[in-house]
Formats: structure tokens, sequence, C-alpha cells
């Protein structure tokens, strides 16, 4: 039994490009993050916690499940961009964003009663430098409003990215060739 520790439709249809049955269930930890933990690490830090909490309700069951857990942070100047809280810190988000490169680390762990594997896949990302109207027009969207550093790159946020260096996928919350490959050894 493959489950993926996660509610968002972008991993669940990155999911899909395996071609094998997995469930969804949500993890209900909280997202804390250890005080003096790198930036960097965030996301594989959290991508454990969320695979571990969902494998705990497992251990009674009579096929021991494989369970995948993902975090996704964008970084910028060494410090984590969340989802904005609001229409006017997602505009802040974007401005500090505009005309830069910043990291987009997506973390994985890949564990099952016997065997735990993590790791993060980390992206380059640069955008156009953007205008207040531009900022505004993505904002008002609402298509920025769920997403860590207020973009999406697989929908309307592809138009402020100039360009990438790394993983698309791992942008969109998922690096699944590398997944596919990790999952092999399970």
């Amino acid at each position: 039994m493959l489950i993926l520790a996660s509610a968002s439709p972008r991993r669940r249809e990155l999911m899909e490009k395996l071609h094998r049955p997995f469930l969804c269930e949500v993890s209900s930890c909280k997202e804390e993050l250890p005080e003096g933990l790198p930036a960097t690490e965030a996301a594989e830090y959290l991508a454990v916690q969320k695979a571990q909490d969902v494998l705990s309700w497992h251990r009674e069951a009579p096929e021991a499940p494989v369970v995948i857990g993902s975090d996704t942070v964008v970084i910028c100047d060494g410090q984590i961009l969340g989802k904005p809280k609001d229409t006017e810190d997602a505009c802040r988000m974007l401005r500090a964003l505009s005309g830069r490169t910043h990291l987009v680390c997506t973390g994985v762990c890949i564990c099952s009663p016997k065997k735990t594997c993590s790791f993060t896949s980390t992206t380059e990302v640069r955008f156009y430098p953007l205008t207040n109207e531009e900022i505004q027009a993505y904002v008002q969207s609402g298509e920025p409003m769920d997403k860590a550093g207020a973009y999406g790159i697989q929908g309307d946020g592809a138009l402020l990215v100039e360009e990438i260096r790394g993983d698309y996928y791992s942008v969109m919350g998922l690096p699944i060739a590398r997944v596919a490959r990790s999952l092999r050894s399970f």
C-alpha cells in the first residue's frame, strides 16, 4: 500500500505519473521547526515529520504501507517565505522575489516500518523584474494565496519566471522522478 501524506492537489497529480494506486492521508502533526534549523533543511525536516506521523497510524495494518511525505519552502535572503497571510503579505513576497533568484527546496521522506529515506531537492528560480501592476494583478487572481512564496509555477505564476535551474516538479511540490527511483528500494 502506498500513501501520500498530503492533501495537495499538485502532489496528487504528480503521484499519478507513477501509474500505481495510492491513498492520500493528511498528517495531523504541527508544522513547527526547531530553533536554529537552517532554512535549507526545513522542508526535509517537515517531510519526515509528516510521513512518520501518517505511518504511525498504520502500525497494526496487515500490509505495511510505504508513506511519502513532502514539504516545500521558498527561501529568499536566507529567510523562508511561507504561504501569505493576506494579499498585502503576498505583494510583499512577490516584490522581494522580483528580478532576483531564490531557492525552492522540496523535502521528501519515504518510509515504511523497516526503512526510511529522505532527501531535499533544491531548485534555483529567477523572476523577471515585476511591476506593481503585474504583482497586483497576480495577487488579485487569488492564485498566490495558498502557495509558499506566493506563487505557483504550474499556474499563472509561470509568467513571472525568467529561469529555473533544477527540477521543475520540485518547484511544483514533488520531485517525482527522484521519488520514483527512491521507491524502487522499497
